[in-house]
């Protein structure tokens, strides 16, 4: 059973919406916080996208360094307080970023659009049950983006299926790995949360 009283409270709920993998982390480790995190998510969106439409449109090799110029971008900020104005645009950013690559991915690689939705959803389920959970004080575990693979990591798994043409059979252990992972953590972690504090939790959003 997973006791969520051991999770360290996170240093900013933006920080815990980021979902940063293990890459991700380690760059941000490297610039020791130094560096905003706003300006090189949005440039990380924006050459991705430039990427994915050059692909699509026809040279589809070059999407495939799309997950690498987001991570070498937007990665070294995950370290950074988040604590501007509007340092809360980064999460929103990052989940566009990492939507958007997996749907044009399955789009142009014909990837059954069951799957490719069942895949988004998972990804979708874990994003609103971290939100959900910081709210109610209920912290997800520091383990679990890292397990989850964080945005730069599944992109990068994604992009790896898609350099060896196994972009299909990528979708679906990606699919299978974190819809287990996050339905099992998930249900673990709000079955051992204290119902009183959850409770209370609620009570103050209302007012």
């Amino acid at each position: 059973m997973v006791s969520v009283h051991m999770t360290p409270v996170p240093r900013s709920a933006v920080v815990a919406y980021r979902d940063d993998g293990m890459l991700s982390r380690v760059m941000g480790a490297l610039v020791a916080g130094q560096l905003p995190p706003l300006p090189p998510a949005v440039a990380g969106a924006f050459v991705t996208g430039v990427l994915l439409l050059v692909g699509i449109a026809g040279t589809d090799g070059l999407a495939v360094f799309a997950p690498a110029v987001a991570l070498l971008l937007a990665g070294p900020g995950s370290s950074h307080r988040h604590d501007g104005r509007l340092d809360w645009l980064v999460p929103p950013i990052l989940r566009l970023t990492e939507y958007g690559f997996v749907a044009c991915v399955g789009f142009a690689h014909d990837v059954p659009p069951l799957l490719t939705f069942a895949l988004l959803g998972a990804v979708v389920f874990h994003h609103y049950d971290t939100v959900y959970r910081v709210r109610q004080h209920v912290y997800p575990p520091p383990w679990l983006p890292v397990a989850g693979l964080g945005w730069d990591g599944r992109m990068l798994a994604i992009a790896v299926g898609g350099a060896l043409g196994l972009v299909t059979a990528m979708f679906a252990l990606l699919c299978l790995y974190l819809s287990g992972l996050f339905c099992w953590e998930s249900a673990t972690c709000w079955l051992a949360a204290p119902r009183s504090g959850v409770e209370a939790a609620d009570l103050g959003a209302g007012d």
